[in-house]
Order: structure tokens, then sequence, then C-alpha cells
């Protein structure tokens, strides 16, 4: 089941807010902790609450704190876009939904307005927050003084727009003509339904939830309430000018009805009160007195004696103008107006299929695994138990700026191998912000354990005739020297290669690190984050050629790091052919490779030999292998050799713009990471979060 719904928008004004009120009062119904969250809202003056979050917090009595209701405001947003920072809003977002998802039973996300220009832009960020939150979508859109065609085409382009990306659970088309109601709905139907269940719903105009109220009118036109300020939330479902004669204005009067007159104008102030009391005529909402005029004393006692008066506005700007501001105002719900609440989840539920809509979210479940996501699952994995992992390369400027980024997170516990002064040093060249206070910094031979080190490392390997003076030599090398803390509890893992080769890094590893119980070889994994999962790619870094047996082992201990960092794994053993189809020998290793597998992981679903395309899109897959589990769907990748691993992930990462996470080191009895020497900080920092996890499953 999901834990949450994401409510989006195409155009201004859509009557979002109804959906998002009918939407809460639905899932209060169904459990009891439901959660809301803006993740960017409008830039506001200091003090004002945003109005949406005040609305739905108040009138459900959301247990919740205001800061926790969004992450940005707009100008926020775009100052960091502006920047090349998109990541961070990203980031920020799941971090703070995180939080509510972990406090609430459900979340309910409601997103921006498209109350500016660049709607493309904020169309685009839309999508990929529900994306990255891995949220199903309600697209709300309206009709009004739209013709048919439009309403469709703007439905089924947005439609299209977010299904290439998110799962779109229901389509609302809001403030529709009544007349057009059951013919929209089923141009719909018959448009977007044509491979897919989309809930879809059209909603007809409610004038009253269209109509500004008082309040509303004040506001934008700066008014002073002089008479009755408790009933500013009377609406204005017309209004209209009293300039003419009194007997002949009275026959315009409409109900709820606004009227507008000079201040100076008692016939129609006074006319306009009775009317409201009368029998014979409609009740109006209120008077607005333009022009800066207040009536005269006699006359504002006068009002002040009547038993019921309707709220009387004072304005300084003209009739004509004032006129067309309320003719332009875009009425919203606010917290202290219950009777448009009340009436737009009437209105959720009148038309709304309930049932479905609740059930369709009960029975969710999303494929969508974004790398900001797996990223942030990560961090907050490492966070929960810290860990200590050293950095043998410790000056190099890629892993001092990774070091800095780890530090601040407050993620891991570092040490840097390196001489104390070049890498003070390096910090103020680069102006690298590294706190030297917070990591530690060692020289292997002004180690105080150095000799410890070395006389453990003469007795690991002095079978292979290693005397004490090579014993020296050995740990005065900086991987070396890593190794041995590992080995000797001082340190829980170590990542190094970004300077050093692959054979430097894991030679000390192999040597007295070793392997897990019932594992013969080390392999490795990338973790290839894709726009929309997370692959796993064995083995592109270590075996340039393993046979059948190598082969299976890789791919078990493939699927166990996959499911480790949380991914379902489906393993796909990939050859030239799919099937039963090929023949030779390069697809009969892969082919008994899979046999072997099955034989010793039963459970693990795994499909080969299988074709890359077979085993990655589910209509070739399935035209292929029409009943296999792995087929299209696959999540780890095992490749028969190490040219076509090493070449495909590059081509992938280059190719698609995905971030390659690795080499991952699995099979030794504590994790050491190999770096590529063309990493970046970012690799590094990745690699370091995945070591600390990996120490903590030992």
């Amino acid at each position: 089941m999901s834990k949450g719904i994401y409510v989006a928008t195409i155009e201004p004004n859509s009557g979002k807010s109804v959906i998002v009120l009918g939407l809460m009062r639905m899932l209060l119904g169904k459990t009891a902790k439901v959660g809301y969250f803006r993740p960017i809202i409008e830039d506001l003056e200091v003090g004002e609450m945003d109005n949406h979050i005040n609305t739905v917090v108040s009138h459900f009595e959301i247990d919740i704190n205001y800061k926790n209701t969004f992450a940005f405001t707009r100008n926020e947003v775009l100052d960091l876009y502006n920047q090349g920072k998109s990541g961070k809003v990203i980031d920020e977002i799941i971090k703070k939904y995180k939080y509510l998802e972990s406090r609430f039973d459900f979340v309910l996300v409601e997103g921006t307005d498209f109350s500016h220009e660049n709607s493309s832009l904020e169309l685009d960020i839309n999508i990929l927050i529900s994306k990255n939150l891995s949220l199903p979508v309600i697209i709300v859109s309206q009709g009004d003084k739209k013709d048919l065609k439009s309403i469709v085409d703007s439905v089924q382009l947005a439609h299209d727009t977010f299904k290439g990306e998110v799962d779109v659970l229901s389509l609302v088309t809001n403030k529709v003509d009544v007349d057009q109601i059951s013919i929209l709905k089923e141009k719909l139907q018959k448009r977007i339904n044509t491979d897919t269940d989309t809930n879809i719903t059209v909603i007809p105009k409610i004038k009253s939830l269209a109509s500004p109220t008082i309040k509303e009118i004040v506001k934008n036109l700066n008014g002073n309430v002089l008479f009755g300020k408790d009933m500013v939330n009377n609406q204005a479902e017309n209004f209209s000018v009293g300039a003419m004669q009194l007997r002949n204005y009275l026959t315009h009067l409409k109900e709820n009805a606004l009227v507008i007159t000079p201040g100076d104008r008692a016939d129609i102030i006074l006319g306009a009160l009775q009317a409201h009391i009368s029998k014979n005529y409609p009740k109006i909402s209120g008077i607005v007195l333009t022009g800066g005029l207040i009536p005269e004393e006699s006359i504002l006692k006068l009002i002040e004696g009547l038993s019921s008066v309707v709220p009387i506005i004072s304005v300084k700007s003209g009739t004509f103008s004032v006129t067309n501001t309320i003719g332009k105002i875009k009425s919203k719900i606010y917290a202290d107006n219950i009777e448009k609440i009340e009436m737009s989840i009437a209105t959720f539920e009148k038309h709304v299929d309930t049932d479905k809509l609740s059930n369709d979210l009960i029975t969710f479940q999303s494929d969508i695994f974004t790398p900001r996501m797996f990223q942030y699952n990560l961090l907050q994995r490492a966070l929960n138990n810290k860990k200590h992992i050293v950095l043998p390369e410790g000056d190099d400027e890629r892993v001092l700026r990774a070091a800095a980024r780890l530090i601040d997170a407050q993620v891991v516990e570092l040490t840097l191998i390196g001489d104390e002064d070049l890498i003070k040093e390096r910090l103020i060249t680069l102006d690298i912000a590294l706190d030297t206070n917070k990591i530690n910094i060692v020289s292997p031979t002004k180690s105080p354990y150095f000799d410890d080190y070395v006389n453990t490392l003469y007795e690991l390997r002095k079978h292979k005739n290693v005397n004490l003076e090579m014993a020296r030599d050995m740990i005065s090398d900086v991987s070396y020297f890593g190794t041995m803390m590992i080995y000797k509890g001082h340190a829980d893992g170590m990542v190094s290669g970004a300077v050093h080769t692959t054979q430097h890094t894991l030679r000390p590893a192999l040597q007295f690190i070793k392997t897990k119980p019932d594992v013969n070889i080390v392999s490795s994994v990338f973790f290839m984050c894709l726009e929309d999962r997370i692959s796993v790619f064995g083995d592109c870094a270590i075996n340039p050629n393993p046979n059948a047996e190598q082969l299976a082992e890789i791919a078990i201990s493939s699927a166990e790091t996959a499911k480790n960092f949380g991914i379902e794994p489906k393993v796909a053993m990939l050859s030239y052919s799919s099937g039963a189809s090929g023949k030779g020998a390069d697809v009969e290793k892969v082919r008994e490779a899979t046999e072997i597998v099955k034989k010793l992981s039963p459970s693990l679903k795994i499909e080969g030999p299988i074709q890359y395309d077979a085993a990655v899109d589910m209509r070739i897959g399935k035209s292929k292998l029409p009943d296999s589990e792995v087929a299209g769907s696959a999540s780890v990748l095992i490749f028969p050799d190490l040219n076509t691993g090493n070449n495909t992930y590059k081509a992938v990462q280059r190719e698609t713009g995905a971030l390659a996470i690795g080499p991952v080191l699995q099979g030794l009895n504590k994790p050491v990471n190999d770096l590529s020497r063309g990493c970046t900080a970012d690799d590094i920092y990745s690699t370091v979060i995945i070591t600390a996890i990996q120490a903590q499953d030992l």
C-alpha cells in the first residue's frame, strides 16, 4: 500500500483545494493519523502562514508543527535552480516527507498552485517531486470557460505527461458546466481509458465556492470594515453598482449581491439595508463604499441602531476601479470559512467515487525507485548506526571534498591516512571547509599502533616467508595500514582506489581480511541509478572470465547485496541468447551457472540465459520468455565476463547519465571497497556510505 498521495494541477485556479479537503476527510475515515505536506509554498511576508496549510491543519486538527508541513518557498526553489542546485531541492523534500511518513499512517501531499509564469518549469518540478516520493498522482484541471475539445485535449496532455514518469491514479476536471458533465466524462473515458483504468471525475461549477467572501474583498481592496465584522465570511455571489436612483436600483438587486456605491449615497446605503430585511427583496451580502467617503454621523448612528447589519466596508478607490478589482478576485478557501470547507467536502463526496479511489490507494504499489530516494535511504541507514571508515588516500582533493560532505552530514566517523600538515595545507589551498578536529588524521609510521600492526602482519604472513622488516615496509604502505585498522577493529571499513590500482587496494584484504565462509571469490557490483529504478550490475570490475561455478557464486552474492540494500532481487544471467534457442560454449556456461544457482538458492527468482533487452524491457521480455518471473523486470544483471560487464556499465552510465555507485565489493569478511581512478567526490561520498552500511551487517 502507498503511504501517500500527490495532488497536482496543470493550471491556476483549478479548484485543487476542493480535492485536498475531500481527500483529507476520506482518508481520516480510513486511518487514524493522516499528515499533510506542501513541498513548495508561495512566498510569504514575515510571520505569515501559508493559507492552504493553515486551512487543512486547523480544520482537521492535525498534530503537526507548521515548519514540518513544507520544504521551500517558491523563490527559494528558483534561487537554488539558478545556482544549479536542483538536487538539493529534491533531497530536502524527500527528507521532510520521510519524516512525516514515519509519524503518520498516511501523508497527503499537495503540489504547487501554478499562480506564476513559467508553468513548464512548475509542471516539471511537480512531476519530479511525485516521482522521487514514489507517490501516485491525482491530477486536477478545470473546465471553466473552455469548450469540450480544449478540456479533453488538456486533460489528455496532462495525463500523458505525468503517466510517462509516475502512476496517475485519478483525473479530476473541476468547474464544468452542469449540462456538459455527462458528455465530457464520456469523451474523457474514450480518450484516456483505452489501456488503463484511471479514475475519471467531473465536478460541476459550484457558484458558492467560486464567489469571493467579504473578507477576501476587504483584503484585495485594502478596505476598512465599518460594520458587520462578524459576518465577513458572507459570500458575494453577485455585485452591482448603485449609481441610479434608489427606486430603480432596487429592481437590480440579486440574492447575496454585493452593493457598490459611493460613500455619500446615503439613499442607496439605507435602501439596500432595508431591502435586506424585507421579505420582498433578496438578501445582500455586503456594501462597499467607494471614493474614501464615509456617511455623515447621523447616517452612521442610524445604521448602528439597526437590528441586522451586513458588512459595510470603506475603500479609497473609485467606483469603476473597485468594480474591476472585485470582478477579478479568485476566491480561496481559508481556515475560518467553515461553510466553504464543508461545501468543498460535500462536493467531493457527491461527485468522486470514494470507494474505488480508496481501494485503489490501498492496493497501489509503486515500481518507481529513483536515485534520490535510494541515496536518501542509504543515508538514513548509515545514520542509524554510525561506523568508522578509513580513507587511505587522505591528501587527494576528491577524497577531501567527500570527507567534508560526510562530516557535515554526520553520517560516519572518518580516518584520513596521510601527513597531517600536508592535509591541512591542502584544505586551505583548495578552500575545503573540513574541520580537522572532527576527523582522525594518521600517518602510518607515526601511529602508536604501528609496531603492533607490524607484529600482527608478521604473525599472519610469516608462513608466506614475510619477515619483520618486510612487515614493517608493508605496514608503512597506506593500503596495508588501512586494512590492518579494519582487521584490528580500529575501523569498520575502508574505501580506496582514487589514486591506487585495484590490485593495490585489494591485495591486503585478500591476504588477511579474507573471504566469508562458503565464499570462494571476491566479486563486485555497481548500483546503476537509472531515472526510475536502481539496477545491480555484476561483476564489472574484478573477475575477468569466471567459470560457471564462479558465475553462479557472483549471482548469489549480487542478489544478497541487492536485498541488503532494499532492492528485490530478480536475477538475469545475461548472454547473447534468450532461453533455449542459443548454442555455444559461452551460452552453455551461463545456462550451467543458472542451474547451479537454482540448486543452491531455490527461492531466488532467476532467469538465464537471457539477453539484456529481454531482461529489462517488459514488452520484449514477455515476447521472448512469456512465463518468466524475471524477464522485463530484472533488477540484478549478471554479465558473463568482465569485458562485457565493464563496457556495458560504462556505456549505460555515459549514454543515460545514470549515476554508477561502485564498484562495491562482496564476499570479504569486512568491507573494503575499490574506487575507479576516474571517480568523483560524489562517487567517494556514496561509496563510503555503502561501506558503512555493509559494516552494519557484520
